[in-house]
């Protein structure tokens, strides 16, 4: 029996558009309500949300078999981490702060078993193999391996072409906030200027055959990014939708009593 089939990579080789969610509480419970939303994809973010390795793994477990397919984002490209959220079931992974194609290689290597990769094997311990279960995962895994990599510097877009070179990538994704803030505009995702060198990226990564991916927290982002071929759309924060929620009844009942 062979590897579980990554259905968001099926999706994205052939081209269709995604929408997902960034999961930044932190608790399994929450990415249980999120994943009765709808969303193609939930992302469980360990690079700025309070997860660890155990944290990752419960919200992989209660988002099985909801619909939404999951996807991490380590903290970096630590291999060792990389090896660990593989081995406790993630198939697709975002990796941030890139900024060169030999970073990237780096990153395809330490998701791919030998030959092809340096991740270490302990499949007998590990969810991603049914605990033993599936008998062909140690050769069929890679295949089902998802990189997504995160440019969000001046370096990283200047590296774009180099690391669309690299085969093993599945997708790049812009991040309006760093890049923003490292083009002199910090805060201003959709200042103008921002705006059209994501916009630019996105193109040029559609037009090399590669999923393109953004987080955009605005319909009219939104659909420019679509427009220029995003396929791997992030539409919102939990933590974010939360707060504006939260602000938003808290004002309606004072506002009542005034």
């Amino acid at each position: 029996m062979p590897a579980p089939i990554n259905r968001l990579k099926q999706r994205l080789v052939a081209g269709e558009v995604t929408h997902g969610l960034w999961l930044g509480l932190g608790e399994p419970y929450a990415a249980e309500i999120a994943a009765e939303a709808g969303f193609d994809w939930l992302l469980i973010d360990g690079e700025h949300a309070p997860n660890d390795i155990r944290s990752i793994s419960a919200q992989i477990a209660v988002l099985q078999g909801k619909g939404a397919e999951s996807v991490v984002r380590p903290v970096d490209d630590n291999p060792a981490f990389i090896k660990q959220v593989l081995d406790v079931g993630a198939q697709t992974l975002l990796i941030p702060m890139v900024e060169c194609a030999d970073q990237v290689r780096r990153i395809v290597r330490a998701t791919r078993y030998a030959p092809d990769g340096t991740r270490g094997v302990g499949a007998a311990l590990a969810r991603a193999s049914g605990f033993g279960a599936i008998g062909d995962y140690l050769t069929t895994a890679n295949q089902q391996v998802c990189v997504i990599v995160q440019l969000e510097s001046r370096a990283g877009l200047a590296a774009l072409d180099a690391i669309l070179q690299v085969e093993e990538v599945d997708g790049v994704f812009i991040g309006p906030a760093d890049l923003a803030a490292d083009m002199g505009y910090p805060g201003q995702t959709e200042h103008p200027h921002v705006r059209e060198v994501v916009l630019d990226a996105l193109r040029r990564t559609r037009a090399a055959g590669r999923a393109a991916g953004v987080l955009a927290t605005t319909p009219e982002f939104l659909a420019a990014s679509r427009e220029a071929g995003a396929t791997f759309l992030g539409a919102g924060i939990d933590v974010t939708l939360l707060a504006q929620s939260l602000r938003t009844l808290a004002r309606t009942c004072k506002a009542a009593d005034d």
